[in-house]
């Protein structure tokens, strides 16, 4: 069988990413974000200072890696939603899926993360373009789904809700998290917190961006 030399080469480099990822989110937690050089993660990873650039412009990425997952998980879950499902009750959910499941991407981080984060202004101040970032896509998406003209605000007044709620839920995990609860006593709150939260809005978009069956 023949190999695909460019498989193996997104796989390498798919490696090589996650590998300084790894070692820089080591470092990161056993010294802090702003105790850690470039030079020091390329030389645990054993590769030269420019690669880790390369792969990584921005060094809150190197902890934070998780942004395209992130900013489309929303908006995944808006374009797969249910025939009859609204917008507001697939992210519904969706949330508590992700709740369930004890999902990093909402917030189950762990302790030593979560300080890590909410400890370094430059890592919270990345999470919130990650959070802006989210709104932007979510907001394109229902402006297509919905068939929303150009200068229609209502997908991005809907987008800034919905994602509002996503925000705020990942907040209250993190700050659970650094209050001391394990995951599940966290999970029991937030799927509380997540049926209240969508509740308030379901008087505005209990009916928006429905999905029309065949």
């Amino acid at each position: 069988m023949a190999t695909d030399p460019t498989g193996l080469r997104a796989r390498k480099k798919q490696q090589t990413r996650a590998a300084i990822s790894d070692h820089a989110t080591r470092l990161f937690l056993a010294r802090g974000f702003d105790k850690v050089t470039i030079a020091e993660i390329a030389e645990a990873a054993q590769v030269a200072k420019m690669t880790v650039t390369n792969y990584f412009p921005r060094k809150e990425d190197l902890a934070l890696d998780t942004h395209d997952e992130f900013v489309q998980l929303p908006a995944t879950t808006v374009r797969d939603r249910r025939v009859g499902e609204s917008a507001l009750a697939a992210l519904r959910r969706g949330q508590l899926a992700e709740v369930s499941a004890r999902n990093p991407l909402i917030g189950f981080s762990g302790p030593a993360f979560a300080r890590l984060v909410t400890g370094s202004p430059a890592l919270s101040g990345r999470l919130r373009e990650f959070h802006e970032d989210r709104e932007t896509v979510l907001a394109d998406t229902l402006a297509a789904e919905t068939g929303a003209e150009p200068d229609d605000i209502v997908p991005r007044v809907a987008a800034a809700q919905l994602a509002g709620v996503l925000r705020v839920l990942f907040t209250e995990t993190l700050r659970r998290t650094l209050d001391g609860q394990d995951d599940d006593r966290i999970a029991a709150g937030l799927t509380r917190l997540t049926e209240t939260a969508f509740d308030a809005l379901a008087p505005s978009l209990a009916a928006y961006a429905v999905r029309a069956g065949d």
